[in-house]
């Protein structure tokens, strides 16, 4: 049975590693993600507490017009290893959250009151969610395109931060012979497909892909509370740090753990080879 388990697990390693290093190519054609030193890459990677900061102020100001963060959840912001806020800010952030949640039912069983749906004022144990009730009204307000909830865009994607960065810089003139539809967007590092929309040499067709969504940061003005100059390398750098550990807020602990456990199974290993040595000196082979 050990022995079983142990090509399963071997197996599922290959398995990830296989996807987690699959081609950009795959997605769609696009430029090669622009490369970057992330201060959480690696096993001893930690998320810098002022990005953090900095990230969910772009998040707010900016992205939070369209989009949530269903898997956030508003305590996790004053939690180790994120952002840091102090928990008296996220009850009072939580409170004046501009989109509200549906309650569940009243005392009576109630869950319409007077023709309306009961909404009610966030806590800092409920999630980040979008200014839309359904996917339904979400699409009414965009002209049909369906703003994704941005939990784990970072790990859905291939590149993960480093995709969020260069699309949020991607955004310029298309080429010239491309058509843009109106309502969309060029982005060369959004994979799609340009052929259809392209007049010139098939061979030699634009990179990238077209999207509903504007540029959001282009026109942003956000004064980062610390201080720091606010341009859109900035902002696109630091909202794509805080996409990361909003994919995964525990994964600092986890790694800081997996740092302190190791040591321990050296040991271990170590004590039951001297143990079997010991146990079979005197077997003859």
């Amino acid at each position: 049975m050990t022995k079983t388990y142990g090509m399963k697990v071997l197996a599922g390693l290959a398995l990830a590693l296989a996807i987690g290093t699959a081609p950009a190519s795959a997605a769609g054609d696009a430029p090669e993600i622009k490369r970057h030193t992330w201060s959480f890459a690696g096993v001893r990677g930690h998320f810098d507490q002022a990005q953090l900061q900095r990230g969910f102020q772009v998040y707010q100001e900016v992205c939070a017009a369209c989009h949530g963060l269903k898997r956030v959840y508003f305590r996790n912001l004053s939690e180790p290893g994120g952002p840091g806020f102090p928990e008296e800010a996220i009850k009072a952030l939580a409170a004046s959250w501009p989109n509200q949640i549906f309650d569940g039912p009243n005392d009576q069983g109630e869950i319409i009151t007077k023709g309306r749906l009961i909404k009610r004022r966030p806590l800092p144990s409920d999630p980040i969610l979008g200014p839309y009730d359904n996917d339904k009204a979400a699409q009414a307000a965009n002209n049909g395109a369906l703003p994704p909830d941005l939990s784990v865009i970072a790990k859905a994607r291939h590149g993960g931060a480093g995709y969020i960065y260069s699309l949020l810089n991607g955004y310029g003139e298309p080429p010239a012979g491309l058509n843009v539809n109106q309502g969309q967007h060029y982005n060369e590092y959004f994979p799609g497909d340009t052929g259809s929309q392209w007049s010139g040499d098939p061979r030699h067709k634009p990179p990238g892909g077209f999207l509903a969504m504007a540029s959001p940061l282009e026109f942003a003005e956000v004064a980062f509370d610390d201080g720091t100059p606010s341009n859109l390398k900035q902002m696109a750098h630091d909202v794509a740090v805080y996409l990361a550990w909003a994919g995964d807020p525990k994964a600092v602990a986890r790694k800081q753990m997996g740092t302190a456990v190791i040591p321990y199974l050296l040991i271990l290993a170590l004590l039951a080879f001297l143990s079997y040595r010991r146990l079979w000196r005197n077997v003859e082979h």
